[in-house]
């Protein structure tokens, strides 16, 4: 039977779009690149040194023929892309083209260009350079001011429930959200889940408590959050403050909670109220549940870029980089004022 993931790569050999990798010098990013390309899931674009690209090409057995490869300290991009940033940001020529000369921050400025799809990094950087990265080069989608994290969590079947996907948030970035981050990071699972799933997302907000169960400055913050989200976007299915066994099991949402609900019992995305629940949560979903834990992802930007963990395999790249792609639209150019929305922007980043 084919699973989530096969879905994703075959989607993304119907589009045939394109991704930035932009550590080029690192052998498993070399070997993803050339697999991307041959099984005809994207068409790779690895930044580095020729020197650095040829040795990690040579270290994994793997040639690059076919396979663009660029230079950011060479390329003729770079002085147009420099240009483009230090106008937009008010920063001399020769600082913007200090920062965008750096490969995550180059394969950035790629996809905001309209250059490439999307970006994949971290194998030798930390979440936050490539936070960063996505938030001054694409800034932020519209309404959404936090970047963010969320894993796709496919459930097996098993006493007569059939298999579940969710969508898990945030489970890797911001440790302890506020009200007004937790928002965003709803609204962005809810935008993630809209490309991603085959239904309609319900977004949970969960708690301890459920609907008033019980009173605390922690549940407070979740039901201002939703508040917000509501106020932000009022077309989300979103709900809460739900006890998970309230958002996913109908039979004792039914008994707990009182007030109507399109989401109660429903849920296919769940927010966590910070990293420790959040983490927490996917591991032991993970393990004691037999779960597939596809991520973290990140999410929120203007266009889809995402992180990789320092352990990630080949394998692990080719699975980001379809999934990745699959939240890509159809080239859009950014306008100025979307592009700026990421000044400023802070993530704590899980290196």
């Amino acid at each position: 039977m084919p699973t989530i993931l096969d879905r994703f790569y075959q989607l993304a050999r119907e589009r045939r779009l394109s991704v930035v990798l932009p550590e080029g010098d690192d052998e498993r990013i070399v070997t993803a690149a050339r697999r991307l390309n041959d099984a005809g899931i994207a068409r790779p674009i690895v930044l580095g040194s020729r020197e650095a690209i040829d040795k990690a090409a040579q270290g994994a057995g793997v040639t690059l023929d076919g396979i663009e490869t660029i230079d950011p300290q060479e390329s003729d991009l770079l002085e147009a892309m420099a240009e483009s940033y230090g106008q937009r940001r008010g920063m001399s020529a020769r600082a913007a083209r200090r920062l965008v000369g750096r490969p995550v921050f180059f394969g950035g400025m790629m996809v905001a260009e309209g250059r490439a799809d999307t970006m994949v990094a971290g194998v030798s950087h930390a979440t936050a350079t490539v936070i960063q990265a996505g938030a001054l080069a694409l800034g932020y989608a519209p309404g959404i001011e936090t970047a963010s994290s969320f894993f796709l969590m496919v459930v097996p079947a098993g006493d007569g429930r059939p298999e579940r996907t969710f969508i898990f948030a945030d489970c890797a970035v911001n440790i302890d959200p506020t009200a007004e981050q937790l928002a965003d990071i709803a609204l962005a699972s809810a935008a993630s889940a809209a490309r991603l799933l085959d239904e309609e997302p319900r977004v949970a907000l969960l708690s301890f408590s459920t609907q008033g169960s019980a009173a605390h400055p922690l549940v407070e913050k979740v039901t201002c959050a939703l508040e917000v989200a509501r106020q932000r976007n009022g077309d989300v299915r979103i709900d809460g403050e739900f006890q998970a066994d309230s958002a996913i099991v109908a039979d004792v949402a039914s008994r707990k909670v009182k007030k109507p609900s399109e989401v109660a019992g429903r849920a296919n995305v769940l927010v966590f109220p910070d990293l420790n629940s959040g983490n927490i949560a996917y591991k032991l979903t993970q393990y004691l549940a037999g779960a597939q834990a596809i991520g973290p992802f990140l999410q929120g930007f203007a266009k889809p870029i995402s992180d990789l963990s320092r352990g990630a395999s080949a394998d692990d790249v080719v699975a980001t980089v379809a999934v990745t792609l699959a939240q890509a639209e159809d080239k859009v150019p950014m306008t100025n004022n979307q592009r700026s929305k990421g000044e400023g922007g802070k993530g704590n980043g899980e290196g």
